[in-house]
């Protein structure tokens, strides 16, 4: 679902990545770890299609969409959440679920709004509760009114991912998906992850959530994958200890 081939961004004389491969089956779920620096949110960045790499090519579903932006590859069913939390403050925690919906259209338009066209009205309750039993899933149905800006870090987060797998993702980027979580945070987040019929490559420093979310793991160090395999091979991998795991 997701291919890397020879990947390379320079910024300056800085090799952020160099000549990176990563193939990552549909439905798997991989885990990138590394130290600070490595490139991890950079090759975040050429997947999602917010920077263009130096060299190199990039697929999604056979596509090659190295020149594709960002709102190309959304539209191919690629989701993705950020280390910070990106939501719309000024509005409330179900609109921003439901903003994820709303792109597909179907309601008529301002036409529909004017004449009130029933089948409008229907598509609207429709994804209103979609957009609920989501947030529900993700353990904040009862914020549904909040503004999205007063919420803490750890429920940002939430809906942020509700926000996310709204839209029933093909394929999801998360990039620090337990910051700010507290455990029984972090254990619903997993849980909701794991239950998406979707392929999803994760960063995360966690090395504990890590090994047990990820049916693979990926190392990066300097800008190269240094180790990849089962969780167990990659922890007790010397290049690993050496460079990330002590």
């Amino acid at each position: 679902m997701i291919e890397i081939e020879d990947v390379s961004v320079r910024f300056g004389g800085v090799h952020a990545l160099s000549d990176v491969g990563l193939a990552v089956a549909e439905g798997q779920t991989c885990g990138v770890i590394g130290p600070n620096g490595a490139g991890k949110t950079t090759l975040f960045d050429v997947v999602t299609g917010l920077r263009r790499p130096s060299s190199g090519t990039v697929r999604l579903d056979g596509e090659d969409v190295t020149s594709a932006g960002a709102v190309r590859r959304a539209r191919m069913g690629l989701r993705r959440t950020f280390q910070r939390p990106q939501v719309f403050g000024r509005l409330t925690v179900l609109e921003n679920v439901l903003a994820a919906v709303e792109w597909r259209g179907g309601g008529g338009g301002l036409a529909a709004d004017l004449v009130g066209w029933r089948g409008r009205r229907r598509l609207e309750r429709e994804r209103r509760e979609r957009a609920m039993a989501v947030l529900d899933r993700c353990g904040i149905g009862a914020l549904a009114g909040a503004y999205a800006a007063d919420l803490p870090i750890g429920r940002r987060r939430m809906v942020e991912l509700a926000r996310a797998v709204a839209d029933e993702p093909r394929v999801l980027l998360l990039d620090e998906p337990t910051s700010g979580l507290d455990a029984e945070q972090a254990a619903l987040f997993a849980a909701v992850v794991a239950g998406l019929d979707a392929t999803v490559l994760l960063v995360e420093h966690d090395v504990g959530f890590v090994m047990g979310a990820c049916e693979r793991v990926v190392v990066l160090d300097l800008g190269k994958v240094i180790a990849d395999g089962p969780p167990d091979a990659v922890r007790e991998d010397p290049a690993v200890r050496a460079a990330y795991l002590g």
